[in-house]
């Protein structure tokens, strides 16, 4: 049986491949199209999904699609009369991407795909609720799903066991934690739907002195984690801005326009809706400890990516385990759809754990190499072994070395596929990479990769982190990663072991037998504002037009200073297009 995933028209399009039972592909439309957080109908994911699964349109059984279009649009219709006349400008807006494309989500895929195949469309927060728990290691475990909204449902509490699960409580819009979160993302001065996790990074930086007032004239919290939000400060409900003008009298200056500097004020703000979205999502996780008795516990929404919240749940709220789909936000949707059909709808055994993230396209050295001698490219080619000897080398060396290997990571996080990695020890690589290579603000921190046997030698931390959805403290004993030790002495952690990705396990061992240290910088190949890149040639545009030392690609490694001896420029590249 093969069943389509779709999740668009909203943020992180994606698709994503079931296979009797099995997640075969699954991959943002982004990585495709090079628009960040592309909402568009993903037909560049549709396909390499068919491809990756080897199967035409005419072999899909079903197709899922994450969301209820109509129900959404009622809760827009309702919202705006709710709101008259301020809701109209808003609405008038938003019309014709409705009429043109949203309400013609049927036609839509039946013009990509054919008809020989049903389509189900489910509720938002039922596909967020089994990307998590039909895909977790659990056979029965409690749910918490929260994110901006879906159709109505901004938040719910639920318990699953088997192949079903009941969502029993929800929070309905206009009350959303992922939205409170975004306005206070927009007040910051950083873009909504995109940078929320910028107020993360930023958070260590202040105190939480706004906290109290937050929870005064913003959001009321109940002891159960729900919550309900003052809208007289809110205009998400019927403006084109997130804030109004009482938002700004109650922090008593407009919002930070983006690109200024960032004073401590700003910081103290993103200290105190952490502390604030921390509070509440311990609450509603506690809560759903207590309804469920469960020991078990899986997250999914655009705010359970949110590893600083998830950490404190994991300390604070009971549980024993708690499983986070890697791409918990929208794109994640496409998954749970998938399965919701297979595992719910159709009753088929669950047969699939999420075991590793990487789900999305594979290049070959042959490619590599035809690639290289399209663009008249000098590189290297090596072994295995001496690949890994001289990558290592070479970040031991303090250069920062651009890694392509493997099928591309599903979801937001680098996990080793598409990483730009760096010497950990070095302070000196913490503004050095963010800077002038990723050219993105001087406060955002760097996540570590430490081979798991050997992580609770640096982080406090007692379980494996393969995903990058949890933080750690590093050991005061070995504050000689400054690199990856964010200004409060956490880190965001990542594990990996060889089951995990082999290559990428191998090359860390390598750098521990040569250095002792078995931690090095990860992180995402590519500069601010694009997607992780995805192919070969989204790899050497990134390259060329940073200050990356090397590219190691395949089994090939090129020289950033060889190719700027040979007059190589990074225009050389910008037009070529592949086949």
């Amino acid at each position: 049986m093969n069943i389509l995933g779709i999740s668009c028209f909203y943020h992180d399009a994606a698709a994503a491949l079931v296979k009797d039972g099995h997640l075969v592909a699954a991959v943002q439309e982004e990585r495709f199209t090079r628009k960040k957080h592309d909402q568009g109908f993903p037909l560049h994911s549709i396909r390499y999904c068919l491809k990756e699964g080897n199967i035409t349109e005419r072999d899909l059984d079903y197709v899922a699609f994450y969301d209820k279009p109509l129900l959404k649009f009622e809760r827009i219709l309702t919202t705006v009369v709710a709101t008259f006349p301020r809701g109209l400008p808003s609405f008038l807006m938003a019309m014709p991407l409705w009429l043109k494309e949203k309400l013609w989500i049927p036609q839509k895929i039946r013009e990509a795909l054919g008809d020989s195949f049903r389509i189900v469309f489910l509720e938002h927060h039922l596909s967020h609720a089994a990307s998590a728990f039909l895909v977790s290691p659990f056979s029965e475990a409690a749910i918490v799903t929260a994110d901006g909204v879906g159709e109505w449902d901004t938040t719910t509490i639920g318990y699953g066991k088997g192949t079903s699960f009941t969502l029993t409580h929800a929070i309905p819009f206009p009350h959303s934690l992922g939205l409170l979160y975004s306005a206070f993302t927009y007040y910051l001065g950083f873009r909504v739907n995109s940078a929320e996790y910028k107020v993360m990074g930023l958070a260590p930086y202040g105190v939480p002195r706004y906290k109290d007032l937050i929870l005064e004239h913003l959001i009321t919290v109940k002891d159960d984690g729900s919550f309900r939000l003052n809208m007289k400060y809110f205009a998400y409900d019927y403006g084109l801005t997130m804030t109004n003008g009482h938002f700004n009298a109650l922090f008593g200056e407009p919002p930070r326009q983006p690109e200024s500097a960032l004073r401590q004020f700003h910081k103290d703000v993103a200290a105190s809706i952490q502390a604030v979205t921390d509070l509440v999502m311990v609450r509603m996780a506690t809560h759903a400890r207590r309804c469920t008795g469960s020991n078990n516990l899986c997250l999914a929404g655009g705010v359970a990516l949110n590893c600083v919240s998830n950490s404190k749940i994991l300390k604070e709220s009971g549980f024993h385990e708690v499983f986070i789909q890697p791409a918990a936000g929208d794109a994640g949707g496409a998954v749970g759809a998938a399965f919701y059909l297979y595992n719910t709808l159709l009753k088929n055994e669950r047969k699939y754990i999420w075991s590793n993230n990487f789900l999305g396209p594979e290049y070959h050295d042959e490619e590599i190499e035809t690639l290289l001698e399209h663009l008249a490219l000098p590189a290297e080619k090596y072994e295995r072994n001496a690949l890994l000897q001289i990558t290592a080398r070479l970040i031991a060396q303090q250069n920062v070395v651009g890694w392509f290997q493997g099928r591309m990571e599903f979801g937001p996080r680098a996990l080793g596929a598409r990483s730009i990695l760096a010497d950990a020890r070095n302070p000196e690589n913490f503004s050095r990479v963010n800077l002038k290579i990723k050219f993105r603000e001087s406060f955002r921190p760097f996540a570590p990769t430490v081979l798991l046997e050997r992580m609770s030698d640096y982080f406090e931390f007692d379980r494996p982190s393969p995903h990058m959805l949890f933080i750690a403290q590093v050991k005061q004993s070995k504050r000689t990663i400054p690199a990856v030790t964010h200004v409060d002495g956490s880190a965001r952690l990542q594990t990996i072991t060889r089951d995990d990705h082999p290559l990428f396990y191998d090359l860390i061992c390598e750098f521990e037998r040569q250095t002792g240290c078995p931690v090095i910088i990860n992180t995402s190949f590519n500069v601010r504002g694009e997607p992780i890149v995805c192919t070969p040639l989204d790899a050497f545009k990134c390259f060329l037009r940073t200050d990356m030392d090397y590219l190691v690609i395949g089994s090939y490694i090129l020289c950033k200073k060889t190719l700027m001896k040979q007059g190589y420029r990074f225009e050389h590249c910008e037009t070529f297009e592949l086949d």
